[in-house]
């Protein structure tokens, strides 16, 4: 049977906890390098970047990127311009 929404788990092994912050920061160049060295040392994770429409979003990991564009042109431009980014796995994943 389901649990009701917000009613923890009796095992501490299935708990789970999400801690969310969000900033607006203007763009400039070189502004995320910290962030970005932090997430690809692991020391920080479940980082989002976006515009400020939240139309494309970037998530950075510690081992590359997933990149979330407005549309499928944008997204084949992008694919495009940095193919040597891309995984030599045939889906490019």
């Amino acid at each position: 049977m389901a649990k009701p929404a917000g009613e923890d788990d009796p095992d501490p092994e299935f708990r789970t906890h999400c801690h969310l912050f969000a900033a607006r920061q203007p763009w400039r160049c070189g502004c995320i390098d910290e962030l970005l060295r932090d997430i690809a040392d692991d020391k920080v994770a479940g980082v989002l970047i976006t515009d400020t429409r939240m139309q494309r979003v970037h998530q950075p990991y510690d081992g590359g990127a997933d990149v979330f564009l407005a549309t499928s042109e944008e997204r084949d431009r992008v694919r495009d311009r940095h193919a040597d980014w891309l995984s030599s796995h045939p889906s490019g994943l």
